[in-house]
């Protein structure tokens, strides 16, 4: 079955039922900019996900959590300062989360939690695949790190990160 399309690429649809997130196989990469031109790379750890697939498939819900202590760039000190209480403060808030709220067939809008603020996040499917009792989808979503309160270094670091996620799920 697939629902919706995104360009040129048709966004498949698993079975319904309850999926499991694949640690093993999924990731989170992020890109920002340092100095507003330098592009920085890194990526967080998922720490668990289950996608309820219904049917209508519009009615279907994601969670996910990602470990903000596993946030990773080439630069071991930026790491360090990033998960300090200066940004994510990941001694007190060791995860980020996400809920959805909606599926469309192309866009997952829901809500993610950094530190203690919830704001509404678009994800966009751009492209996934079933395979027998599992589903793969790779998925971007542009987030503006100071509406969660992660204002630390205006001068220094973009204020927006552009994220791309691949994510497998495994019937359970």
């Amino acid at each position: 079955m697939t629902l919706g399309h995104t360009d040129d690429t048709e966004i498949a649809t698993p079975r319904p039922g309850r999926y499991e997130l694949d640690l093993a196989r999924s990731k989170v990469e992020f890109t920002t900019k340092h100095l507003f031109v330098l592009p920085v790379r890194g990526t967080f750890s998922l720490k668990s996900g289950v996608a309820d697939v219904a049917e209508p498939v519009t009615e279907s819900r994601v969670e996910a959590e990602i470990d903000a202590t596993s946030f990773r760039t080439p630069t071991p000190l930026r790491d360090r300062i990033v998960r300090s209480a200066m940004f994510l403060d990941t001694s007190r808030y060791p995860t980020i989360t996400f809920r959805s709220m909606q599926w469309d067939g192309e866009t997952l809008t829901g809500l993610l939690t950094v530190r203690e603020t919830t704001k509404p996040v678009t994800v966009r499917v751009t492209e996934s695949s079933t395979d027998g009792d599992s589903f793969t989808a790779h998925a971007t979503a542009h987030v503006d790190r100071t509406e969660f309160g992660v204002t630390a270094s205006p001068g220094m670091l973009d204020r927006h990160l552009d994220f791309t996620l691949t994510v497998r799920f495994v019937r359970r």
